[in-house]
């Protein structure tokens, strides 16, 4: 099963490596709001999780700078998904508003949601 494992993980990284989608495009004094948006949100994932890799894709296509901890390998990280989520599950969005208040969000597809609808494309209002 360890071999499999390996071979899986090894397999999800050389992925990502050759197929991370390119970023969107953004004016730069844009580009440097969303950066500091970011600064607020953090990915706690495991670096070979398909799922959490799929949260990664979507932040590159959106070119987002978001602070990643990898709960696998860092007891740290981990006591603090654990502590503040409340489960030891990934991935999770770490989200802090700007009162301060954390709002920790599971599942890749509802963490692909908030990210793509806070920091997509504006829609485009037809006539």
């Amino acid at each position: 099963m360890t071999i499999i494992r390996w071979i899986l993980s090894l397999f999800i990284l050389t992925y990502e490596k050759i197929a991370t989608p390119k970023g969107m495009q953004r004016k730069f004094s844009d580009q440097a709001d969303v950066n500091a948006a970011t600064r607020k949100l953090t990915l706690y994932q495991y670096k070979a999780c398909p799922f959490c890799l799929k949260v990664r894709f979507a932040m590159a296509r959106l070119s987002l700078k978001v602070i990643k901890r990898d709960a696998k390998r860092s007891e740290m990280a981990r006591e603090e998904l654990l502590a503040g989520g409340g489960q030891l599950k990934v991935p999770c969005l770490k989200i802090v508003d700007d009162e301060g208040t954390e709002t920790w969000l599971y599942e890749s597809s509802e963490i692909i949601a908030y990210l793509e609808g806070r920091f997509g494309e504006p829609a485009v209002e037809v006539a």
